[in-house]
């Protein structure tokens, strides 16, 4: 592990009323404190205690004359020592006024004083090989810094206190129990025997499987959490799918137009709901047409849908159902959907019985229709939007979305690691109905724990690790 010590702005470089440069390393203290002066000249960071703050000044070429004329810029700058860091490491952290220019003008001259440039994570990644965090509180700190909802956020920062660590290690505890067990009975046969054993491994292993089936459950929830809903709003031409879009967004995105086919192209916007972050594509209306730019809007409407979580389908509900409704019917099918019955201030024709006894009609299977809302709405009045809220709520978190005690597996890699951990400890249940011997049971259990080891950091590669932390923000 690299020791030398390194330095990164750990704020966003953009004019701002103060910010960050962070070094951290063995000579962190010594070299700020070769630039950094009190109002009296002296230099005092290396006689400092740990956790203080300290006014002074960053000079540049001081020859230990006048430092005033070599003043940089006016700073508070606060120590932490070893161990008590985020780091583990010395850290120091140097507050000046915002501004690109002047948080590059500092950095510069930190780097000439002996520090390097620091990777992208780095500093969060000395973190995790000293010990402070796991790998998955690690994960979880980039996870807070691209949250898109409060619940997005909320879920990263219960990872970032343990939430999925703990869940974790519990397993992991459960599981290394049984290895241990089996392989000193396999040893010292005399004196440990497993008699009966293979009915008390049954047990704990289907509460493992139930307890990873859970935690797989959950990552459904988890990737809607941390991504968003990939929402597309689908509909004829002149249905009101852009009205739609601009009332979600609270501003005019789209051209509305009582011309049809106006929309040709996709408009993507992310927007949130109740703390729920919805990324939505509008796309062109759905109809048979001669027009080549059209025509390529349309199907790329029909792809956008095919790939959604959820579709919001706009019915001009003053106007009778046609081929292309029929169309966009067939589509909808085994798709989450929210039907918009919409214009409802206007003289109704599709009603939502008429709605229903269509989709029937064209083979949709009756079970499919829990996953179908139909709403009547009107984009002219702003009428039916907070039931749309409500349904998508319903939809896909039962109307509540509790932390209380809840895991949420919100990271694909911990996914695929819980996957293969699953298939493990199923193939432990089948050899234990299959009577297999007990170091068949030996080898699975190890490989669940395994599995289970790479999402806290105990079981990965440094090629992982520097996979994982190449995503991170400089200074982070």
């Amino acid at each position: 592990m690299k020791t030398d010590t390194i330095a990164a702005i750990a704020t966003a470089m953009s004019d701002s009323g103060i910010g960050i440069i962070r070094v951290s390393g063995e000579s962190a203290i010594a070299i700020v404190n070769r630039i950094f002066r009190t109002r009296s000249g002296k230099e005092i960071l290396l006689d400092l205690a740990s956790h203080t703050i300290n006014y002074g000044y960053i000079v540049d070429d001081y020859d230990g004359t006048d430092y005033k004329s070599n003043i940089i810029d006016e700073v508070m700058v606060s120590i932490m020592k070893a161990p008590r860091s985020y780091t583990m490491e010395d850290t120091v952290e140097i507050n000046c006024h915002g501004g690109v220019l002047m948080v590059n003008h500092i950095l510069e001259t930190v780097i000439r004083h002996g520090a390097r440039i620091a990777e992208p994570g780095e500093f969060t990644k000395r973190a995790f090989l000293n010990g402070r965090i796991d790998l998955s509180k690690a994960e979880a700190v980039i996870d807070i810094i691209h949250s898109k909802s409060q619940f997005a956020l909320k879920s990263s920062v219960n990872q970032l206190k343990g939430s999925v660590s703990e869940a974790i290690i519990q397993l992991r505890k459960e599981i290394i129990y049984e290895i241990a067990f089996i392989e000193s009975a396999l040893d010292d046969p005399e004196h440990i025997s497993l008699d009966g054993y293979q009915e008390s491994l049954l047990e704990k292993t289907e509460y493992i499987i139930s307890r990873l089936k859970k935690l797989l459950e959950s990552s459904d929830n988890g990737k809607i959490l941390k991504e968003g809903i990939h929402t597309v709003i689908v509909g004829k031409p002149n249905a009101g799918k852009s009205s739609l879009l601009n009332l979600l967004v609270g501003e005019e995105k789209a051209i509305v137009t009582d011309i049809a086919g106006t929309t040709r192209d996709i408009l993507e916007e992310s927007i949130h709901l109740h703390g729920i972050s919805l990324n939505i594509i509008d796309t062109a209306g759905i109809r048979s047409t001669d027009d080549i730019v059209e025509k390529i809007g349309v199907e790329r409407a029909k792809k956008y849908a095919s790939n959604a979580d959820l579709i919001i389908y706009v019915v001009d509900a003053s106007v009778p159902l046609d081929d292309n409704d029929y169309d966009i019917i067939h589509m909808i099918e085994g798709k989450k959907t929210v039907i918009l019955l919409n214009k409802s201030d206007l003289k109704e024709v599709v009603t939502e019985e008429v709605l229903l006894n269509q989709i029937r009609e064209l083979g949709h299977e009756e079970n499919s229709l829990e996953d179908i809302y139909i709403i009547k709405t009107s984009t002219r009045d702003n009428t039916g939007i907070d039931l749309l809220e409500k349904a998508i709520k319903d939809m896909f978190f039962k109307g509540e979305l509790s932390f209380n005690d809840e895991v949420f597996i919100t990271n694909m890699r911990h996914k695929e690691a819980i996957i293969n951990a699953y298939e493990s400890m199923l193939q432990v249940k089948r050899s234990i109905e299959d009577n297999m011997p007990e170091d068949f049971y030996s080898i699975d259990l190890m490989s669940a724990y395994s599995d289970l080891g790479t999402i806290i950091g105990e079981e990965v590669g440094e090629d992982l690790v520097n996979e994982i932390f190449s995503k991170f923000c400089m200074g982070k």
